[in-house]
């Protein structure tokens, strides 16, 4: 199930944060860059898919994971934000630590401030090396999601950081200043799960607003990055599609063809969805 939005009483600022769009970059809702898993994996990770090669080296801190990519997430929406603005972009970002948690619906307690630390660690950390196109451009060295964090303010009182500075990589800055990004639903920072994340960055980049999309297990779970066995994975794919709670999109397995067919959460989805079943039901 969704979680609860941990700060439902907002002051004025943040609220207006919330009403951002989300935006996040396409490449790596495509191809498989963060670990599902919170806790470390520090092995490296090679993808192919149709010809598109990703190579991750984790840090010793671990591999990016899918809540690590909050960052970016957040990142890429106040830079799509102020370009609709008429700002001009900048590589180098800098935001309010707290201002990042809650916007994203995470913890603010001390332990939630130490994730952030982490996720920073994780992300500039991890060196990547791929053939993946962005802004027209394939990058020729290796490179992490973030080049470099650096905590640019702290409490006085409890030594916490405050104000936050990130340098966005190349490969990153290229795909959003050339808007190649997509929306996200707002409740995704309520999905906790990192194969439900997954699955709803898939959804979001294949079905977009079609009425439908599906896909065979075996490439889905290929291209989700999970590391669970296989049959662990298609089990979470049939407990998700039972409880159906991904923001935009229904989900419906067959296990008999062992495929996983998404319903986007409007009329035209919901006609195709009823043909599919009416369909199913007369074979």
């Amino acid at each position: 199930m969704l979680q609860k939005e941990r700060h439902s009483n907002l002051d004025f600022f943040i609220a207006d944060l919330t009403t951002w769009t989300l935006k996040d970059d396409q490449a790596s809702m495509e191809h498989p860059m963060f670990s599902l898993a919170k806790s470390p994996d520090t092995t490296i990770r090679y993808y192919e898919h149709n010809g598109n090669t990703v190579t991750l080296a984790p840090s010793a801190y671990g591999m990016p994971t899918i809540w690590d990519k909050d960052v970016l997430i957040y990142c890429c929406s106040q830079l799509i934000e102020g370009i609709k603005g008429g700002r001009a972009p900048q590589q180098i970002i800098h935001f309010i630590a707290y201002d990042l948690l809650v916007s994203t619906n995470r913890d603010t307690s001390k332990h939630g401030y130490e994730l952030l630390r982490k996720a920073l660690e994780r992300l500039a950390g991890v060196r990547i090396s791929t053939n993946i196109v962005t802004g027209g451009i394939r990058e020729r060295q290796g490179f992490g999601l973030l080049e470099w964090w650096r905590i640019i303010e702290k409490s006085p009182t409890n030594s916490r950081m405050v104000r936050v500075e990130v340098k966005l990589s190349d490969w990153l800055y290229r795909a959003i200043t050339n808007l190649e990004v997509l929306t996200l639903h707002r409740d995704y920072f309520r999905l906790d799960g990192g194969i439900e994340r997954r699955i709803y960055e898939l959804c979001r980049k294949h079905c977009g607003t079609q009425p439908t999309w599906s896909i065979g297990l075996e490439l889905l779970y290929k291209k989700s990055g999970s590391k669970e066995p296989l049959r662990n994975f298609r089990i979470a794919i049939k407990k998700l599609a039972e409880s159906n709670h991904l923001p935009d999109y229904r989900l419906r397995f067959n296990a008999e063809e062992d495929k996983l067919t998404v319903y986007l959460r409007s009329h035209k989805g919901g006609l195709r969805e009823l043909k599919d079943v009416l369909n199913l039901r007369v074979s």
